[in-house]
């Protein structure tokens, strides 16, 4: 019980850490400063892990994985936009 606890907590401070750059990015349209391959690499690794996490029944990895793709691939949408 203790891990799936400790796994939910990891998930959730691992995830919330990219709503910051996610509100700037919409508040501001500026993406200049942010690496478009760091994104397409993270997307790419969040990706795989939602798979690991689907594959393996992991709640707190398939959350964790759906939710920051939710908040990171706008960011990289408006990357590619606001060029």
């Amino acid at each position: 019980e203790w891990v799936k606890i400790l796994g939910y907590c990891a998930a959730f401070t691992s995830t919330v850490g990219f709503l910051p750059q996610t509100i700037k990015a919409f508040k501001t349209k500026h993406t200049k400063d942010i690496s478009l391959w760091m994104y397409i690499i993270l997307i790419t690794g969040l990706t795989l892990w939602l798979l690991y996490g689907i594959f393996s029944n992991d709640l707190p990895i398939i959350i964790a994985n759906v939710v920051t793709l939710l908040l990171i691939i706008p960011v990289l949408i408006m990357k590619i936009i606001y060029k």
